[in-house]
């Protein structure tokens, strides 16, 4: 080895600044961040469905057969929406009740019923009344109203996840009595 290379290297010095910072945290853990709470906010919306709606219950079928309607009444008539909409409300009632409470219920005593099982007390004797005229009259002689329609959906959206949520209270009564 040549001594003259070994006097001219110079050592190594370490550099004299303060030492790195930990915050703000690097763009990389704040997606981890936000990654990891997307995904407790997921599961936590998929356990509150699952245990709201289990698989293969009338409450997650009714749920789903009312949001398809839902979507679908963008493109019906009004009337063919409410149409589908009285149907399906009766074929709920005809579950939850058993056929021989549900199948006499019509006209005013529908929407009475409908009003007394609604927990979040939606005004079904003066908002839905169009269920009870509308789909027997003749085609094009209603003015509804696809908001009328919507709201419609909304609230037997509310109405049917009803029992499922008080099914305790609702078999405490029945045991009771």
């Amino acid at each position: 080895m040549n001594p003259d290379l070994l006097t001219r290297m110079r050592d190594i010095h370490e550099l004299h600044m303060d030492s790195v910072s930990w915050w703000p945290p690097a763009i990389g853990w704040w997606l981890l961040a936000a990654g990891l709470l997307a995904l407790l906010v997921l599961l936590w919306w998929g356990v509150r469905n699952l245990r709201d709606y289990p698989p293969g219950t009338w409450h997650r079928d009714a749920r789903n057969q009312l949001i398809a309607l839902k979507k679908l009444s963008r493109q019906l008539s009004p009337e063919q929406s409410l149409r589908e909409l009285s149907e399906l409300l009766r074929r709920i009632a005809v579950t939850r009740l058993g056929r021989e409470q549900a199948a006499g219920l019509n006209a005013e005593a529908w929407l009475a019923w409908l009003q007394q099982q609604d927990p979040e007390q939606f005004s079904w004797r003066e908002k839905a009344r169009i269920l009870i005229t509308v789909p027997y009259a003749p085609p094009g002689h209603s003015d509804v109203s696809q908001d009328q329609v919507t709201l419609l959906i909304d609230a037997a959206l509310n109405w049917a996840k009803y029992d499922r949520r008080n099914k305790s209270a609702h078999m405490i009564e029945v045991t009771e009595s």
